[in-house]
């Protein structure tokens, strides 16, 4: 069932026109004939969670929106997507742009904001025309602006531009960077909920958790709970790449298990040239690795599906997160430790500095992976490693701590021998290929662990 790119490959469906004739702006419509409590209660049936990383539910969050008296809110949408691996964002934006801004009006009306923000990441320069584009036809057609179809509603939504921070994707440092100041984010409580835009209550939800918004109060929100299983409702955007023979963007109802959706010509056709699966990352570059045997079963041995309650089955032992939804696929070819140094990197590069846990510990981990992968590390690295994501961890003031150390939690927990190889052939360490077979072997943890 596809509720968000059901029209995606309509020629067009990028322009106004095209969009309304599908059935655009009618959950406006229908919403402006509620009241926004009515929406606030739909959206808590609907089962909706964030679609950009922690899945909390989405009306709660909602629901804890302070209504201050003569006090303007604001609702900002968070599409700074950059998460290595994901980029559904992207492709709504860049080809369905009025649906996110079809529920951004609703939300905004729910929410009582009369200036809404679309806070893009920096890279995605050419999209800001784009949604520049469709906000104008929008507001040309009488659906921002003052008095929005005589509701009494106004409404205006403008776009910012990010630097290209990772870091903005975090809520609090997005609402620095959005008003003007270094990207940092702030501690908390107080949460955005009660000081966030300007010290204003404020609401931050993901691109795809906002165009969900849509189908929601269309259908209704006990519809949109019937599709799924659990507390996994709805539709899910996943962006697949790696190893694949069909990547891309797939929009699937979480009850389809995580073999077929690999395995499957539906999805993403499996592994090409034959190879075997290794290990997948499924929810974006700072979730957990799962290795093959653990990824298609649960630590339960069931078969492990795509929602979130069965990807974290069995914790960061035997389980890993949905996250912002980017599917990496590693086939046996694949080296675990050159992966997770390029992560690393990654997050050492991005880190904002202001804790520094995370400003060292992620520096220290990249160099330590460095080591190992160029057969200069010592069998010591891999329990210090361990030592060091165990500090970083929980002990900062954003997650972005939390995304740097579990990746390489997890690399050691479930392919230590490939560490241990990479020390004990330090010769061949660059140039190897990995056999599969003792991957199925119980999972290594570090003593103390």
């Amino acid at each position: 069932m596809k509720l968000l790119l059901e029209h995606a490959h309509v020629e067009g469906i990028r322009y106004y026109d095209t969009y309304r004739k599908h059935g655009g702006y009618r959950s406006v419509e229908k919403a402006f004939k509620m009241t926004p409590e009515e929406i606030v209660e739909e959206v808590k049936k609907s089962g909706l969670r964030g679609r950009g990383g922690a899945g909390f539910p989405t009306g709660m969050k909602w629901s804890f929106l302070a209504k201050p008296e003569g006090v303007p809110r604001h609702l900002v949408c968070n599409a700074d997507e950059s998460e290595p691996g994901t980029f559904k964002d992207r492709y709504l934006m860049e080809f369905i742009p009025h649906l996110l801004i079809e529920g951004l009006i609703v939300s905004s009306f729910a929410l009582g904001s009369n200036m809404t923000y679309i806070y893009i990441r920096g890279e995605y320069a050419w999209i800001v025309d784009i949604l520049e584009q469709a906000i104008a036809e929008a507001k040309n057609n009488g659906w921002l602006g003052k008095n929005i179809l005589n509701s009494g509603f106004d409404c205006e939504i403008y776009v910012q531009r990010g630097g290209g921070a990772y870091i903005c994707g975090e809520e609090t440092a997005l609402i620095e960077s959005l008003e003007g100041k270094r990207g940092n984010p702030r501690i908390k409580p107080p949460f955005p909920a009660i000081q966030g835009v300007w010290m204003r209550p404020t609401v931050v939800n993901n691109v795809e958790t906002l165009a969900a918004v849509v189908p929601i109060i269309n259908n209704g929100g006990e519809a949109y709970a019937s599709i799924g299983v659990g507390k996994s409702t709805g539709t899910k955007l996943l962006s697949v790449c790696g190893n694949v023979k069909k990547p891309g963007i797939y929009e699937i109802d979480m009850t389809q298990s995580v073999e077929e959706f690999i395995f499957s010509d539906e999805y993403c056709g499996g592994i090409p040239n034959g190879k075997r699966l290794k290990a997948c990352i499924p929810g974006g570059s700072s979730v957990p690795i799962l290795p093959a045997n653990l990824l298609l079963k649960t630590a339960k041995g069931e078969t492990r599906t795509m929602s979130y309650e069965s990807l974290s089955d069995g914790g960061f032992a035997s389980g890993s997160m949905m996250g912002s939804g980017g599917f990496i696929v590693f086939d046996e070819d694949q080296c675990v430790v050159r992966h997770t140094m390029t992560l690393a990197r990654f997050y050492n590069h991005e880190s904002c500095g202001q804790c520094s846990p995370c400003r060292e510990g992620t520096g220290w981990m990249y160099k330590i992976l460095k080591n190992i992968e160029y057969g200069k590390g010592k069998m010591s690295d891999i329990d210090l490693l361990w030592d060091i994501q165990r500090k970083i961890e929980g002990n900062t003031i954003c997650p972005l701590g939390d995304a740097a150390a579990w990746p390489v939690a997890a690399a050691i927990r479930h392919f230590r021998d490939e560490f241990e190889w990479h020390i004990t052939n330090a010769d061949e360490a660059q140039n190897r290929n990995y056999g599969l077979a003792h991957y199925a072997d119980p999972i290594h943890v570090p003593a103390g662990a």
